[in-house]
């Protein structure tokens, strides 16, 4: 294992791996599908934030770095992190998860990210694209099938080189050792992470599929079995519909996610900095209530300019990975992705491959 100076900050667009190199002449032929550039959208925001994720001292942030403009790699010591007092120990070897990266675990000052490099994906979002793969492969979603390719990805050593693991992993693959079904290993989790696999699904299955909002509600149950986080993907799903089949981004906002943000709220906070409404208004913090309307707010305001909503989110700090899944879902869908995003994230050539074969707008 071999970690990163971590000395860039400026947006590096990294050429991608030369097992990643596409074949083909036009790596982003999918650009003009907005449900796939949903997808794609929350994979960027997702390595934006990933050098800066849970950063809660802002000052810290800016200074670690000032000048964060796109793709940039991890500092190898983490101001905030709380891995110090995070402790994971496999209730047997069904349940070990942390492989390698478990000598971490205990120790102060370690990124959550230490070994990933600029434009890569945090495990969250590798996964979502696991399973937008396996989704489009069989033209189909299958709960069962899912949690083959999900326990199998986890429990293989070098599947990913992410540190930390959210705490709903740790929780299935603890049940999971104690004997349960993998149908039966999900909890209660009330963390925006949860969101991450919707615009997987919408890309996968297309905005026309006439399941998509029972199936994301079963996917996410899988996992997050919690009532505000299903509800949260579910209005998370209706406003990338809406999106995707060309309404207007904050006229969706607002008329599919009532229970989340309000016209005089957002009126109330227009003339304030978007670290003063997510910080101050809103917690920066993973638990949904606040995690969700946070998202909606920063994909409202940045709603015609994808590279500004997805920065400002990174800045804000705090959550901005599993966040950003959902802001740069929203923007991505209403809008073009800059090309410097599409050609630095490292996960970009898989996402053409998966993508490659047919267009995501009618059932699979």
């Amino acid at each position: 294992m071999t970690g990163n100076s971590g000395t860039s900050d400026r947006d590096t667009s990294p050429t991608p791996h030369h097992e990643d190199r596409p074949n083909d002449t036009d790596r982003f032929a999918w650009a003009d599908d907005p449900a796939v550039r949903a997808f794609v959208g929350a994979l960027v925001a997702d390595a934006v934030a990933m050098p800066v994720h849970w950063y809660y001292d802002r000052a810290a942030l800016d200074r670690d770095h000032p000048r964060l403009a796109g793709y940039a790699a991890p500092k190898r010591v983490h101001p905030d992190s709380i891995l110090w007092r995070s402790r994971y120990e496999p209730a047997g070897p069904e349940g070990d998860i942390l492989h390698d990266q478990a000598q971490f675990w205990g120790k102060r000052d370690i990124h959550y990210h230490q070994f990933l490099e600029a434009g890569e994906n945090t495990l969250n979002s590798k996964l979502a694209v696991e399973l937008a793969a396996l989704v489009k492969r069989n033209r189909h979603w299958d709960a069962e099938r899912w949690l083959e390719d999900y326990v199998a990805f986890m429990r293989r050593p070098g599947s990913h080189r992410d540190t930390y693991v959210e705490e709903y992993h740790r929780h299935f693959f603890t049940n999971l050792a104690h004997g349960r079904k993998p149908i039966n290993c999900g909890v209660r989790d009330e963390h925006i992470g949860g969101l991450v696999p919707v615009a997987a699904l919408v890309a996968a299955l297309g905005d026309r599929h006439p399941d998509l909002r029972e199936i994301v509600r079963e996917h996410v149950n899988l996992t997050h079995k919690d009532r505000d986080v299903l509800a949260a993907a579910d209005a998370l799903v209706r406003i990338l519909v809406r999106v995707c089949r060309g309404g207007h981004l904050r006229e969706a906002i607002l008329e599919e996610a009532t229970d989340w943000i309000s016209a005089a709220k957002l009126a109330d906070w227009a003339g304030l900095p978007d670290r003063t409404v997510v910080g101050t208004r809103l917690s920066t913090a993973c638990y949904i209530p606040d995690a969700f309307p946070a998202a909606l707010v920063l994909a409202w305001r940045h709603h015609d300019n994808f590279a500004a909503g997805v920065l400002a989110n990174a800045l804000c700090g705090g959550d901005n990975c599993h966040r950003g899944a959902v802001v740069g879902a929203l923007l991505g869908a209403a809008n073009p992705i800059p090309r410097p995003f599409l050609e630095g994230l490292q996960s970009g050539a898989r996402v053409g491959e998966i993508f490659s074969r047919s267009p995501s707008g009618s059932p699979a």
